[in-house]
């Protein structure tokens, strides 16, 4: 009996935009906040497209409304990410290694910071700051998986 096997890769598109902004820790945040700032603006878009395919008309006053609100979005996940690259970026410099423990570093004090500049709930920050440490960590450990 004839057999047949199917070899083959797949791997994500590459897009790859470059600022220069004159120092390394500037050039890393700019390139998160562009980066993840995008993905956050088409994930609304995708999430407003649906909107309207589900109600069958547009109006120009919706068409705002989303457009709005994908900036809105996209500017504060790219502001995160942006934070979130220039704490581990500073903790990598600080501590003269680059592991994993940056992530974390990083993750936590992003966390507090997001959470500190929408709340003075002290509770909440330290709770913010476990979280996001512990979701970077998770995600550099998930990165050595690849």
């Amino acid at each position: 009996m004839p057999r047949g096997t199917f070899s083959g890769a797949l791997s994500s598109p590459r897009v790859d935009l470059i600022v220069d902004m004159g120092h390394p820790f500037l050039n890393l945040t700019v390139d998160g906040f562009l980066k993840i700032g995008a993905v956050a603006a088409a994930k609304v878009a995708t999430e407003e497209t649906y909107h309207v395919v589900k109600r069958g008309s547009v109006s120009q006053k919706n068409f705002e409304h989303s457009l709005m609100k994908m900036c809105k979005e996209g500017a504060y996940w790219g502001t995160v990410a942006g934070v979130y690259v220039g704490m581990e970026y500073g903790a990598e410099k600080i501590r003269g290694t680059r592991d994993w423990k940056n992530a974390m570093i990083g993750g936590a004090l992003t966390g507090a910071i997001v959470s500190a500049a929408s709340n003075n709930n002290k509770d909440k920050i330290v709770m913010d700051a476990i979280t996001g440490g512990a979701v970077a960590t998770a995600a550099e450990f998930l990165n050595y998986l690849t």
